[in-house]
């Protein structure tokens, strides 16, 4: 918990209010917020997602898979009611507050952001969540129970979509630029 405080901050905190860094980190380098980067990469990856869904659910449902590559990748279109590989089904409610959540967190850390890569990292994740909640809320079978349509099939693994790909993207990229001591506000530091 305090590492996530320490990320996201709150107005209250030394570091918001212009005091001099903790020991072991570099002082907040000067120049623009990245929040246009974060939303520009957000609105170009939900819609992505939600033009891929929209030509799949009109092209694709109801008929054989396509294949792409051979027997390796096919895009066949399924819904899902669950998280990835299809597992909790019975919880489509909870992954709906899960992203709406998500989506609140990186609106909050917005106000902090002046790393170009967190940008890119939090814009991809934004947008995927953002792909997936709207089929939460709009698809049947109803409102937060709707289906999530998946349509990229690889041999031997789970079928997802772009708004999925965006989501694992932006969370190794995440998972780097953490272990590059690399914070949002644009700061470096050395646990």
């Amino acid at each position: 918990m305090a590492e996530a405080e320490r990320i996201i901050g709150t107005p209250d905190t030394p570091e918001a209010a212009g005091t001099e860094p903790e020991q072991g980190k570099a002082a907040r380098p000067r120049g623009k917020r990245r929040i246009v980067v974060l939303f520009a990469v957000a609105a170009f990856a939900y819609a992505l997602d939600l033009v891929s869904k929209m030509i799949v659910v009109a092209e694709l449902e109801d008929h054989a898979p396509i294949r792409v590559i051979g027997d390796w990748l096919q895009f066949e279109a399924i819904r899902n009611a669950g998280a990835a590989f299809g597992f909790g089904q019975a919880f489509t409610v909870i992954f709906t507050v899960i992203a709406a959540a998500v989506i609140v967190v990186i609106a909050r850390l917005a106000r902090k952001l002046y790393s170009l890569p967190w940008a890119v990292a939090l814009g991809l994740l934004l947008g995927g969540a953002l792909g997936n909640l709207t089929d939460r809320i709009f698809r049947s079978p109803g409102v937060f129970e709707g289906r999530v349509v998946d349509f990229i099939s690889p041999k031997g693994f789970a079928v997802f979509n772009l708004a999925d790909s965006a989501i694992v993207c932006g969370g190794i990229l995440i998972v780097l630029l953490s272990f590059k001591g690399l914070d949002p506000d644009g700061t470096v530091h050395k646990d």
